[in-house]
């Protein structure tokens, strides 16, 4: 298997309303039966129904609440991104989960979920540069 990702899935309880939500962040995305897609840098987001989603994948249909052990990250080029994105969420009905600070770790950076409860963080980590195009390169960790 190659080292990469060509699509992450959200499973959502309603279409529309999760659409809408990413649309109010700024995402354009294509609606193609019952599904959307967004083109997210190298790699696509789609969104699709979480019973539909289970199925696809040989999977029982489970709870929708608490935690289910994965975060998306969205890097920005400044602390005040961070901000002004978080705001955007709060506006397009995200919830913040975790204000932004300076973490543990040394970089600036908070957590929101989205209306159906996938967890993102937002993050300014200066030791993890943005390129022009908004990827990203992974720094030689044994060598800091």
């Amino acid at each position: 298997m190659e080292q990469r990702i060509t699509l992450v899935t959200l499973g959502v309880s309603d279409l529309a309303r999760a659409k809408g939500f990413y649309e109010a962040l700024g995402w354009r995305g294509q609606e193609v039966e019952e599904t959307v897609f967004f083109q997210a840098g190298g790699l696509g987001l789609v969104l699709w129904s979480r019973d539909k989603l289970a199925e696809d994948c040989g999977l029982e249909p489970g709870p929708t609440v608490g935690f289910g052990g994965i975060a998306l990250a969205h890097n920005v080029r400044s602390e005040a991104e961070v901000d002004a994105l978080l705001a955007a969420v709060e506006r397009a009905g995200g919830t913040i989960t975790k204000p932004a600070a300076v973490n543990a770790i040394g970089f600036y950076s908070s957590a929101f979920v989205d209306p159906d409860g996938h967890a993102w963080e937002i993050a300014h980590n200066p030791g993890i540069p943005l390129a022009e195009d908004g990827s990203i390169t992974l720094p030689d960790f044994g060598s800091l």
